[in-house]
């Protein structure tokens, strides 16, 4: 502020002749507007209005039908505020042709100004209208019945969680659908199936529920005695197993009846001669079929299935009692049996549960990238700011319309004594810092002299105090900036670099800063973030693309 301020003390006077000489130049060529090829003449409907009513101000043109007219653009009315171009009205006379556009004009402040002189072009040629002073005044106020109450201060407003509950809600129902689905899959107690019952029974009366099934199935039918000798045989080798401890699965006939053999002699199995004599004959029988392709009778078969049956009745009587201490450790062991297959459901549960978070996790990441999932789900100031309910307001005056994600808070500026002797007023506000990750800052200052704006030196004093507060290596660049409302300005651009006193880590800094400014005033915003900050530069870009500001003092 301090050379801006002085750079705006040595050039008023010499601005003042130059805003002469440039009047006298626009001037000039009304002397030479009495071409009877084309005139342009122009008028308003009111001199004197109150604030916020419109003004008709409307442009004639009378020119031959072939020539090219353009009527002004923009905001090129200033002080007073354009607020709609009506279109043109055309009326041919002939190869004449008379061209009619009115412009409602307003002014939000009272006093007497003056609407500059218009420039018409037809083919290209300069025309210009006259000025016209006009005069704005104030809305009465009765203050006999209207109570007038001091400006409310600013409030602080609760944050909405909105979108905070909506994704707890998404988290919690997809917890509930996978836990659902575990629950239901693998954790819940299905309804047996006919083979699971038939597992569970007794190996006593399983060997006899299997004979009976065997009987029942049409294997000699169909000629399928390999079929029907297997199951028979494995039928009886499976209950030898789990009823008389035998190993008798993976035992060959002789070894098997060896075995039994021993046990009766042992005085563990009771067995009659004859029993094993006819349980022998039965397994050459099986092994024959099942070997050499033998093929006895029906009749044949269907009494060994009987013979079987009646062995393992035999056997089963032949077996001692279970002692007490042998029915404990059985009910053990089967309790033992049902929590490890409890526990193998649990871990397969668990299993899926955690592959299901990583198959989430991991396609999540491939749609939508690593960075922004950690974000998402640890949290980053700036991804927050993004997604926050922005704020669109206007600060300062002359105002500062913006949408930001959080509110501008107003700064106390102490201007310097020579400042002071130029500024008649300035409004600050701001969020962040410049060392955060980001901040915007947004200045509206006005002059106690109407002389053009220094943007050179407003430029030079921010990048002073971004020197000033330890960012380094600043390069700059400009370019024009147009608002959405087409009012033009002048755009700072650039990076930096910062080390940490502390930490000594370093960083790069972006910076943006936008210049706008009339007679008397100027307008001025600062934002700056960390390079590389992805959710930073699409805060940027919405702040950019929200900006408008007011073209008067």
């Amino acid at each position: 502020m301090k050379v801006r301020s002085l750079k705006l003390k040595v050039k008023s006077s010499a601005r003042l002749v130059c805003q002469a000489i440039l009047l006298c130049f626009l001037l000039s060529p009304l002397s030479g507007f009495s071409q009877e090829s084309s005139k342009v003449s122009a008028k308003i409907d009111t001199a004197s209005i109150k604030i916020g009513e419109q003004i008709q101000y409307k442009i004639t043109v009378e020119t031959d039908s072939l020539n090219l007219v353009y009527f002004p653009e923009d905001q090129t009315f200033s002080p007073v505020e354009m607020v709609e171009a009506l279109k043109i009205d055309t009326t041919k006379n002939k190869d004449r042709i008379t061209l009619q556009r009115i412009y409602a004009l307003t002014q939000f402040d009272s006093g007497a100004y003056t609407i500059p002189p218009q420039r018409i072009a037809i083919n290209e040629e300069p025309f210009f209208t006259d000025s016209f002073r006009i005069r704005v005044g104030d809305v009465a106020v009765d203050t006999t019945k209207q109570k007038l109450y001091d400006i409310k201060p600013l409030i602080e407003v609760d944050k909405s969680n909105a979108k905070i509950w909506k994704i707890a809600f998404f988290i919690v129902f997809g917890l509930l659908l996978i836990g659902g689905l575990v629950y239901w899959f693998f954790l819940r107690k299905k309804p047996l199936t006919e083979e699971e019952k038939v597992a569970l029974l007794p190996p006593y009366d399983r060997a006899l529920l299997q004979l009976k099934e065997l009987e029942n199935s049409r294997y000699l039918i169909q000629d399928e005695y390999k079929k029907y000798y297997s199951e028979l045989t494995d039928i009886v080798r499976s209950y030898l197993e789990e009823d008389a401890n035998v190993s008798a699965l993976e035992s060959t006939t002789d070894q098997l009846i060896t075995k039994l053999e021993l046990l009766k002699d042992a005085g563990e199995l009771t067995l009659e001669d004859e029993t094993l004599t006819q349980f022998k004959k039965i397994l050459q029988t099986a092994d024959l079929v099942k070997f050499a392709k033998s093929k006895p009778p029906t009749s044949v078969a269907e009494q060994d299935r009987l013979l079987v049956e009646n062995i393992v009745v035999k056997t089963k009587e032949a077996l001692p009692e279970p002692t007490e201490e042998e029915l404990l450790q059985n009910e053990a062991y089967l309790e033992e049996l049902a929590k490890k297959k409890q526990r193998k459901r649990i871990y397969i549960a668990a299993a899926v549960f955690g592959a299901s978070i990583i198959i989430g996790i991991t396609t999540t990441i491939l749609l939508y990238g690593y960075k922004t999932v950690k974000d998402t789900v640890f949290g980053y100031p700036t991804k927050e700011l993004l997604e926050n309910e922005w704020i669109a307001s206007s600060y300062g005056f002359p105002p500062i319309d913006i949408a930001t994600p959080e509110v501008l808070v107003r700064q106390e500026v102490d201007l310097p004594p020579e400042a002071v002797e130029v500024v008649k007023e300035m409004q600050l506000f701001s969020y962040g810092s410049y060392l955060g990750l980001f901040s915007i800052t947004t200045a509206s200052t006005t002059y106690k002299e109407q002389n053009e704006p220094n943007f050179e030196a407003a430029i030079g004093t921010s990048l002073a105090s971004l020197e000033a507060n330890g960012i380094k290596n600043i390069i700059p660049k400009q370019e024009e900036f147009i608002t959405a409302s087409q009012i033009k300005g002048l755009k700072t651009y650039g990076s930096g670099q910062y080390q940490d006193p502390i930490s000594k880590d370093k960083k790069n800094i972006k910076y943006t800063m936008l210049n706008f400014g009339g007679k008397g005033f100027m307008q001025q915003i600062i934002i700056t973030w960390e390079e590389g900050d992805e959710y930073a530069e699409k805060i940027v870009e919405r702040i950019l693309t929200s900006v408008d500001v007011k073209t008067q003092a």
